[in-house]
């Protein structure tokens, strides 16, 4: 049996759908069970990341894990442990965790330093595990717009090889359910192009039908555009670095993984839009 996390999120829901299809057995593991999506050969056991008595008993008898990181917080790093130390002690053999492009202790991303340390304690632990490493979302980047309908942010002229949710899901399914194919490996998760934030905002405007703009901004003014949400200065640290981890290249390497797993072509952006 696998445990599917983040089934109530768009990514989990996907691949507890895609497992579902092929008549795959699951656990979801959600915080709100009312939430958890109803698939065939799904049934749900209730437990927070943090809460390690709940994953324990969560995870009972089960083989394998499909692990969505925590929702961002300072906490995060420490609930991922948690989590994967009661993961353990429950007697899980593998885990498949979804980490981000380029994690390392010393990322521009500030974010992309948690997955760093989640990574680092999941091969110390000794399980088995796949860590799949994703580029940006391209379905998140309509949400790069802000209120004035454009995209502002210091990432000069960089690249990033956004990535379909669908992709990624495909990707974790066939990990999911292969007979060990790719244990003790990091997948980096990107799309077919590197693309600019000018090259995003002309897709965008292509697809939305109106004009949308990149305004390339300072660091000082992307933080002082963002202070006015009144988020706490590490969401500010990880929304800046965001663009500026673009700015660096550290985003825009394309990989082949997606092909070499699925079979088919990463998808492009105008394609996930």
């Amino acid at each position: 049996m696998i445990a599917v996390t983040g089934s109530t999120g768009q990514l989990g829901r996907r691949v507890a759908h895609r497992l579902a299809d092929l008549g795959v057995e699951q656990r979801l593991v959600v915080r709100e069970p009312a939430r958890a999506p109803a698939f065939p050969g799904t049934h749900t056991a209730t437990a927070d990341y943090a809460d390690g008595t709940a994953v324990r008993t969560a995870l009972t008898d089960i083989n394998t894990v499909f692990m969505v990181s925590a929702a961002e917080t300072p906490e995060r790093v420490k609930q991922h442990l948690s989590f994967i130390d009661a993961a353990v002690e429950a007697g899980v053999r593998r885990i498949v965790y979804v980490s981000f492009i380029g994690a390392s202790p010393t990322a521009t991303f500030t974010l992309a330093r948690d997955h760093w340390a989640t990574e680092e304690h999941l091969r110390s632990v000794g399980v088995t595990h796949t860590i799949l490493r994703d580029n940006i979302y391209a379905d998140f980047t309509p949400h790069f717009m802000g209120t004035d309908g454009n995209i502002r942010g210091p990432a000069g002229d960089g690249r990033a090889a956004v990535v379909a949710q669908a992709d990624i899901a495909d990707v974790a399914v066939a990990v999911l359910t292969s007979e060990g194919a790719y244990d003790g490996r990091t997948l980096n998760l990107t799309g077919p192009a590197a693309l600019t934030m000018y090259e995003i905002a002309s897709i965008l405007s292509v697809h939305l039908g109106r004009r949308v703009s990149y305004v390339a901004e300072s660091i000082e003014q992307a933080y002082a555009s963002r202070a006015v949400y009144g988020a706490p200065q590490w969401q500010l640290d990880a929304w800046v670095s965001t663009y500026t981890a673009i700015a660096a290249g550290e985003l825009a390497g394309i990989s082949e993984d997606i092909p070499e797993v699925t079979g088919h072509p990463a998808t492009s952006l105008p394609e996930v839009l």
